[in-house]
């Protein structure tokens, strides 16, 4: 029987992150990954509008990947989802943007979110606080990883 590829919200750091050195191997590991069909990628408007100010080669990536996503926009759920991240600290309003990811990526019903945003959204002391917030408001945990902590791995690695 097959299974169904686990659903995955990346943010735009990860279409960005293909052009960045030190990122630049667990992006595309992570997109090809998707156009192999082993993640059902979600994408969200918020991605589109943030990538709309980077250089070309990301908004060609960023299209080219959209072919092959799921799009969601802010709804009213995700939009009081971040209001309560706010409200409970885990991220200042500063970066309202960042929380806003987190809450499309639960309420779309991803299992995982991938970001190669450390500070505020892949980070070990605020993942269970994303979580304890999802738990109060009646959504599911997310897992929050890197690109390479969710790609599956050949004999020859990345």
């Amino acid at each position: 029987m097959a299974t169904r590829p686990v659903r995955v919200y990346a943010d735009t750091s990860v279409y960005g992150g293909a052009f960045d050195d030190e990122f630049r191997k667990g992006s595309v590991a992570f997109l090809e990954q998707v156009g192999e069909g082993r993640f059902e990628l979600v994408i969200s408007g918020l991605c589109r509008d943030e990538i709309e100010g980077a250089p070309a080669r990301v908004r060609r990536l960023f299209a080219a990947v959209e072919n092959l996503a799921e799009l969601v926009e802010t709804t009213e759920p995700a939009a009081r989802l971040r209001d309560a991240y706010l409200a409970a600290g885990i991220v200042s309003a500063a970066y309202d943007t960042d929380a806003l990811h987190v809450a499309l990526a639960t309420v779309s019903g991803c299992s995982i979110i991938v970001s190669w945003n450390f500070k505020h959204i892949v980070h070990v002391q605020k993942t269970p606080l994303y979580n304890a917030v999802n738990a109060l408001h009646g959504y599911d945990a997310i897992r929050i990883c890197s690109p390479p902590e969710v790609i599956e791995y050949g004999e020859e690695g990345i």
